[in-house]
C-alpha cells in the first residue's frame, strides 16, 4: 500500500494507494468494514458531516467516498482464519461491495482425468502464444485432459530472461530441454544449474526459483494440475546459502537429471529400451519420466493401464497406430496421448527415434498383446 520512489528534488517521498468505493450512507459502511473486516479507520472527513473515509489493513487500503461514480466493486479476502467475519464466505457490504473469502493456501486438487486419444503435430501449425517473462508456448495437449495435465512445448527467447523468484502451486511439475540450454537458480539447490538438450529438472511444489539466461532453448514442460498458480517471491534471494540435496517439497525431492550420464535399459515396450530419469524414485512414484528409443526387435501392440500417458517425439520418426484410428506418422516436435486400455503399436520406428514419455502415476502397468 505504500512504497517510496525518487521525486524530482532525488530524495525518497512516500507514496499511498487507494483503492475507492462509492457509498451513499457512511455511517453504514463503517461498522462493517471495521468491525466484520477488521479494517482499521486512519481517516474520516469532514467533522460535521463525514463525507470520506479512509480503511486499511489485510494489504489493502480503502476510500470509500460518498457519491462517488466507480462501481461498487468486489474485494476478495484470503484467510486462514476459519471465524473471520463470522464464517462467511460471501457477504456484501451496505454500500454494495462484494466480500468473497476463500481459503489463504487452498490444497491442490487435481481434477478426474477425462481420458482421450490425442495426436498434435507440429505441421499442424497450432499457434506458438507469448507467455509469462516474454517465453513462447504451444499447446500439445488441447483438451487438457479435464483439467487433469497441461504440456507445452515452449521456446525462450536468447539472453538475458527477465524473471522474478518465484513458485508454482502445483502437484507435479517437469522441464525437459529438447534444444539449446538455459540456467535456472533453485532454493536449496546451490548456484546456476544450467540444462542442456536431454537433460531436465522437475520443480517439486514450491520450490522457489528463477530463470536467468537461455540460448536457443526448447522445452516440454509438464504441470498437474492444468491450472495452477504462480506466486512471486518478492522477499527471497537466490542463490540460499544453504545446499540441501536431500531437501523435500510435499514429499518430492528436486532432480536434475544429466541425460548423457544415463543408462538405458528394457522398456515397458518390447522392442524399446529407455532411460530412466529417477524421476519416479524422487516423486515417490507420482511420475516417471522415460527417454526411449527402439532396439530394432519387432514392437507389438500393447495396452497401458495407469492414467495420463503423454509422449513427446524429439528425435527421428514413427507410425502410431491406434485401435480404430487411422495411422498418424509422426515427426520431431509431435505429441499424443494414449488413454488405458487403448491398444496402440509404435510401428516403423526410425532407427535415431527418441520419444520422451511421461506418466502419471509412475511405471504404468503395460499388457503385452497377442499378435
Amino acid at each position: 500500500m505504500e512504497s517510496q520512489s525518487k521525486g524530482e528534488s532525488g530524495h525518497n517521498a512516500e507514496v499511498r494507494a487507494e483503492v475507492r468505493l462509492p457509498t451513499q450512507e457512511l455511517r453504514k459502511d463503517l461498522p462493517f468494514y471495521t468491525k466484520v473486516l477488521g479494517l482499521r479507520l486512519d481517516s474520516i472527513f469532514p467533522a460535521d458531516d463525514p463525507q470520506v473515509a479512509v480503511l486499511s489493513g489485510h494489504g489493502i487500503r480503502l476510500r470509500i467516498e460518498r457519491g462517488a461514480a466507480e462501481a461498487p466493486g468486489c474485494l476478495r479476502f484470503l484467510t486462514d482464519d476459519p471465524a473471520f467475519a463470522g464464517g462467511a464466505r460471501l457477504l456484501t457490504a451496505p454500500n454494495g461491495t462484494r466480500i468473497e473469502i476463500d481459503a489463504l493456501n487452498p490444497p491442490v486438487i487435481t481434477p478426474a482425468t477425462q481420458h482421450a486419444f490425442v495426436v498434435r503435430r507440429l505441421a499442424d501449425q497450432a499457434p506458438w502464444v507469448i507467455g509469462r517473462a516474454g517465453m513462447e508456448y504451444r499447446d500439445l495437449v488441447p483438451t487438457r485432459l479435464g483439467g487433469a495435465m497441461i504440456a507445452s512445448h515452449i521456446r525462450v527467447p536468447d539472453g538475458p530472461v527477465p524473471d522474478m523468484v518465484h513458485y508454482h502451486k502445483v502437484g507435479f511439475q517437469l522441464i525437459f530441454c529438447t534444444a539449446g540450454w538455459v540456467d535456472v537458480l533453485y532454493e536449496d539447490q546451490g548456484d546456476i544449474r544450467r540444462i542442456h538438450a536431454g537433460d531436465c529438472f522437475i520443480q517439486p511444489p514450491g520450490i522457489r526459483h528463477k530463470v536467468l539466461h537461455s540460448e536457443g532453448v526448447q522445452v516440454v514442460e509438464i504441470g498437474v494440475p492444468a491450472d495452477h498458480v504462480t506466486e512471486i517471491d518478492h522477499e527471497m534471494t537466490l542463490p540460499t546459502p544453504h545446499y540441501r540435496p536431500e531437501r523435500e517439497w510435499q514429499g518430492q525431492r528436486f532432480v536434475h537429471n544429466i541425460g548423457a550420464e544415463g543408462h538405458f535399459a528394457p522398456f515397458r515396450i518390447p522392442g524399446f529400451e529407455a532411460r530412466d530419469t529417477t524421476i519416479h524414485a524422487a516423486t515417490k512414484g507420482v511420475a516417471s519420466v522415460m527417454v526411449a528409443r527402439p532396439t530394432g526387435a519387432a514392437v507389438p501392440w500393447t495396452k497401458h493401464h495407469g492414467d495420463i500417458l503423454f509422449t513427446f517425439v524429439m528425435r527421428g520418426t514413427m507410425v502410431l497406430e491406434g485401435e480404430g484410428k487411422a495411422p498418424y506418422a509422426l515427426e520431431p516436435g509431435d505429441a499424443f496421448v494414449i488413454p488405458p486400455g487403448m491398444a496402440t503399436r509404435y510401428a516403423a520406428p526410425s532407427k535415431d527415434l527418441e520419444l520422451l514419455e511421461v506418466s502419471l502415476p509412475g511405471a504404468p502397468p503395460t499388457e503385452v498383446l497377442a499378435p
